[in-house]
């Protein structure tokens, strides 16, 4: 791989030495002077003839005064920066730095980017080079300093900064080329290590973890936040907290899909850095990796939950789009020839390769279904208007069409609107349309109040009430009731303790394939406190949540984003042109039986 090697230094003030080191950059053997501007006039070729020796110093201005510039740098009062840019014989040559001239119209380009880097004002800023013709490795001498000593100096960041400009700027066509010719197998690489991770935070977050180390030491943090001043987040905790947080995430760290999924991270971060970059990039701990700082907090909100004993409800992945109580509805019962049509108009618009003009004509259909009496067309309508089916999402047009069917009495679109207002705030109106969808026992309705009415956030808190919708829910089937009641019924928290109605329902819940539920079955002889044992499951969520929303080519080296940014984007046209999608990216919503999305 290519790329631009940079050394850096610097010469104290004081004696001959800066003076005596531009003299010897200016005259060594293999110093090339710079000739193409010789046709600009007499001047120069004055001056080439009567100097009293050659020499190939060179700067912004093309005649450079050896003796003058030896003087001067000589008696700054300040340190006079020398920097080294080489390239390979075979890069030189191909990309056209294998000449004095081609440098100095390089370093003359970024002069003012270059005196950014070392915080001097361009206009104070000095500079002399000289190109040594090397047979290995031609290089440039670059002497830098301020005409203001006061002003001026260089750090980690400024010396990265000026080798990420000329970098770019000498590699620009270079890469450019790279990408159009490696392209399609830099693309597959990069996408199948971005498919592996978020295969593995796929599997992370639908896994449950037992770790009895993790657990010790959440239940430890959770003592410790309880003497806790000021903010719980990181930065403000005392250091024994501290590094029982970096403890908590370096154990995550060994769990098996974490540890995979970070390697596969920073291998696509090592991609774009190795261009760069002449040392490897350090994989650090991931409690030391910046990009996930975020996990310390998430590690730290867990232990206060523990500490606080605030109610949870693992039912992330409840199916709540009732596709059951809607093919019961009377309307498909009884006309089955509208029930026909629409079906038919449900399977276009959940087909991903139907035309426009189709998805739209489904619409219509719905419409005058809905006009003719079929109220089930208007629960279909008010999803197409709420996920965008044929349409551009809309919120009010999704509430005015569940509401006409809630109000034609189908609890599954009473359901929906509930859900809907909730979303939006109006908890007030969703209750009472859960509680006219649970009236006519819609099992999730039934759940939702109940939960509402446990956390006691946005509605008073009412335990009788909430144990009371919940078991009405959980008798029905509903799997993450039974959870529910389960995980309360063990804590006997609100509720009085009672193991034999917990294993009860943990049992009817595990049935139906409740992995929570099954998880504490397996482990009824070693019980804990059931907060502390799902912690480690909750911050493996938290940890795949991340990963998947980093599963992104890296961010470019400093000074490389706007080129990278042009280059993707002649990409993704290359790509339609070649008869991609746009958004083909995006996943499509899987289909059930009857073209009904699940």
């Amino acid at each position: 791989m290519p790329g631009l090697i940079q050394k850096s230094g610097y010469i104290k003030p004081g004696g001959s030495g800066a003076g005596n080191y531009a003299k010897y950059i200016a005259t060594r053997d293999g110093v090339e002077m710079v000739t193409e501007d010789a046709r600009t006039g007499s001047r120069y070729m004055k001056y080439i003839a009567e100097r009293p020796r050659s020499h190939g110093l060179f700067s912004a201005e093309l005649v450079t005064d050896l003796e003058k510039t030896m003087a001067e740098v000589s008696a700054h009062p300040a340190p006079v920066w020398t920097f080294i840019y080489s390239l390979k014989r075979e890069d030189a040559a191909r990309l056209g730095y294998d000449s004095a001239a081609r440098w100095r119209r390089l370093i003359t380009a970024h002069q003012t980017e270059l005196a950014e880097a070392l915080k001097i004002p361009p206009k104070d800023f000095r500079w002399c080079a000289a190109f040594h013709d090397e047979k290995h490795h031609p290089h440039v001498h670059m002497m830098v300093w301020s005409a203001d000593p006061r002003q001026g100096y260089l750090t980690e960041k400024g010396i990265e900064k000026m080798r990420s400009k000329l970098t770019n700027e000498i590699f620009q066509d270079e890469l450019l080329h790279l990408y159009q010719r490696k392209d399609l197998s830099y693309q597959e690489v990069t996408q199948a290590a971005q498919d592996a991770m978020r295969n593995l935070a796929r599997e992370m977050a639908s896994s449950l973890c037992a770790d009895p180390v993790i657990e010790q030491k959440m239940a430890a943090l959770s003592g410790l936040l309880a003497d806790a001043k000021g903010k719980k987040v990181y930065g403000y905790l005392k250091k024994p907290a501290k590094k029982l947080v970096d403890e908590i995430v370096d154990e995550l760290a060994t769990l098996p899909r974490v540890a995979e999924c970070y390697e596969v991270w920073n291998r696509l971060r090592d991609e774009v850095e190795h261009y760069y970059k002449d040392t490897p990039r350090e994989w650090l701990p991931l409690s030391r990796q910046k990009e996930f700082r975020s996990i310390k907090n998430m590690v730290i909100r867990e232990a206060e939950k523990i500490r606080l004993g605030a109610v949870t409800f693992e039912d992330q992945d409840m199916p709540d789009e009732p596709w059951a109580e809607e093919e019961d509805a009377p309307a498909l019962r009884f006309l089955w020839q509208m029930a026909e049509v629409y079906r038919e108009a449900k399977e276009t618009l959940y087909d991903a390769d139907a035309p426009w003009s189709e998805m739209e004509r489904a619409l219509q259909t719905l419409e005058r279904l809905w006009d003719e009496g079929f109220t089930v067309a208007a629960h279909q309508l008010g999803k197409c208007w709420r996920d965008g089916l044929g349409v551009m999402p809309d919120d009010e047009k999704a509430e005015a069409w569940f509401r006409k069917s809630a109000e034609a009495g189908n609890d599954f679109s009473q359901y929906a609107l509930g859900k809907l207002l909730q979303q939006e705030g109006r908890v007030e109106e969703a209750v009472e349309w859960y509680e006219m969808a649970a009236a006519q026992s819609n099992q999730y309705a039934a759940y939702r109040l109940g939960k509402l009415y446990l956390q006691g956030e946005d509605v008073p808190k009412d335990v009788p009430k909430a144990i009371c919708c919940l078991t009405a829910s959980a008798e029905r089937g509903n799997q993450y009731a039974q959870y529910a009641l389960g995980k309360l019924y063990l804590t006997g928290r609100d509720v009085p303790r009672d193991r034999e109605a917990a294993w009860r329902w943990f049992t009817q819940s595990a049935d139906q394939d409740n992995a929570y539920a099954r998880f504490f079955l397996d482990r009824w002889d070693t019980l804990g406190q059931p907060d502390v044992m799902l912690a480690a499951t909750r911050l493996l969520h938290h940890l795949a949540q991340t990963f998947r929303q980093d599963a992104v080519p890296p961010k470019a080296p400093v000074g490389l984003a706007p080129a990278d940014r042009k280059l993707r984007a002649r990409i993704r046209e290359k790509k339609i042109a070649m008869g991609h999608k746009p958004d083909d990216h995006e996943e499509q919503p899987q289909m059930g039986w009857g073209g009904m999305a699940m």
